[in-house]
């Protein structure tokens, strides 16, 4: 005679194992879901940041102390002065996000494609917020004002060589993360300084490489 007793609980049992492996993987996919969604809104609003095209329009950035600079496409600038070294960039985002400018920092001498990055304690913070919207055009500007650090010194023994540098920019989206570290190169040729990109860098995200 069957127990029915039994067959019911095993009948329940059976039925309620199978609930839990239908909302396990439920779960897993709705996870799973998520997560191609946040790594598809991440990647609308990341930024990369390269050189301006050389037959980009000319920008005019100016100083806080009334200095003012005319740049043209695919190009920087760099002057020493007694008070001051002014630097500036012309660069394109290609990124699909919003570009917020952080900081950067300047190496006097070309650094190449070297595999390690600027640790981000030695970023000097920018003092105003620079904007680059994707597929538009902008500026990075960095100054040295203090004639008595070594900083200046170098800055401005690499300006009046004149001799090729490399600066390290940080920046990220608008909301402050995916940050990225690009390394751009200021070549001087005759009188002008041209610029370019060697390396990016992500800080807040695995590498590709």
């Amino acid at each position: 005679m069957a127990d029915w007793v039994t067959i019911s609980s095993l009948a329940t049992a059976g039925g309620t194992l199978v609930l839990a492996g239908a909302t396990f993987a439920s779960i897993r996919s709705a996870n799973r879901a998520a997560r191609v969604a946040e790594q598809s809104l991440l990647a609308a609003q990341r930024p990369l940041l390269v050189p301006s095209r050389t037959e980009d329009a000319p920008l005019k950035v100016g100083f806080a102390d009334d200095v003012w600079f005319s740049v043209p496409g695919g190009q920087g600038a760099a002057k020493a002065t007694d008070d001051a070294v002014y630097l500036v960039i012309s660069v394109r985002n290609v990124g699909t996000g919003i570009a917020i400018l952080h900081g950067w920092h300047l190496y006097p001498e070309m650094q190449g494609g070297s595999t390690v990055s600027t640790p981000l304690d030695r970023f000097t913070m920018l003092t105003r917020d620079l904007y680059i919207a994707p597929g538009d055009i902008g500026f990075w500007q960095g100054a040295f004002r203090n004639p008595d650090t070594e900083e200046f010194a170098a800055a401005r023994s690499a300006v009046e060589a004149p001799q090729r540098m490399s600066v390290d920019i940080l920046y990220g989206d608008f909301e402050g993360g995916q940050r990225v570290i690009s390394r751009f190169a200021l070549t001087p040729r005759e009188d002008r300084w041209y610029a370019s990109v060697a390396r990016h860098w992500n800080v807040d995200r695995p590498d590709p490489r």
